[in-house]
């Protein structure tokens, strides 16, 4: 295990950029790497595999030196200790975890024209993302397309909210409608006034699923190309579902469905 450096000043360059990679949404794009914070997202990580670029801990957690401390310490070449307050400065979390990874962000994946397939169609609200990953993982849709004004998918908070479900999923990000046209797989729509209930379609495996933007749905262009219609019924009258919860109905009914 390599010694650790210790950073002391809040004006530190590194400390700088690790604060914007912490805070700043799309800051990942530009630094080629993402952070993950937390016990839980890091041992996600390790599990699938993910070695980290960096360990970062506050220094009252490294003091603790418990073998907890030093199994994630030794996952990474470069260890880094803060002082608490400086940890707590750069962490998104209102408790701040005091550990996690710096992790070099996965080189860009070209789509996989035959995998089961989530399609984001500008979902902007960071926890229902993150919630929709973690279906698309639970559920064995192991592709996700992301159209541009999706919230971005290396986020911290869409990280957090996706529970380590990154890890084990092809992430394409950034993607234009033409871009789709590649697919091979059937697409997928649910839609309030055409189609049959979702409980009772049968569906080709694989398919691709289509979750629209939260106020205005699924965009008229991929509404053209779908070939299936879903509807989830609501017997308690409520006008619409959350996507995330909606799109964790779909995911399940698609495979626990007889299929063509």
């Amino acid at each position: 295990m390599q010694e650790p450096q210790f950073i002391h000043s809040r004006d530190n360059a590194w400390l700088k950029a690790l604060r914007k990679l912490a805070q700043d949404n799309i800051a990942y794009r530009k630094q080629g790497r993402f952070w993950v914070e937390g016990d839980h997202l890091c041992r996600a990580a390790l599990a699938r595999g993910i070695a980290p670029a960096e360990a970062v801990f506050s220094v009252s957690y490294w003091s603790a030196q418990g073998a907890e401390c030093q199994a994630f310490a030794a996952a990474a070449p470069r260890i880094v200790v803060l002082p608490d307050a400086a940890f707590a400065d750069l962490s998104g979390l209102a408790s701040p975890a005091q550990m996690g990874f710096v992790v070099a962000l996965p080189p860009a994946m070209a789509l996989d024209a035959h995998a089961a397939s989530v399609i984001l169609d500008r979902v902007q609200d960071a926890g229902n993302v993150g919630s929709i990953l973690r279906s698309a993982g639970a559920f064995g849709f192991r592709q996700v397309l992301a159209l541009k004004g999706t919230a971005a998918l290396w986020s911290p908070k869409v990280l957090r909210s996706g529970m380590g479900a990154h890890f084990g999923l092809r992430l394409v990000e950034g993607l234009d409608l033409p871009d789709l046209e590649a697919l091979a797989v059937p697409l997928v729509v649910t839609s309030s006034h055409q189609g049959d209930l979702v409980q009772h379609l049968q569906l080709p495996h694989p398919c691709a699923w289509a979750m629209g933007h939260e106020g205005q749905g699924v965009c008229d262009a991929l509404m053209a190309r779908a070939q299936y219609f879903a509807r989830i019924d609501q017997p308690g009258g409520e006008e619409s579902l959350n996507v995330a919860a909606a799109a964790a109905i779909c995911l399940y009914a698609s495979i626990s469905r007889p299929r063509l």
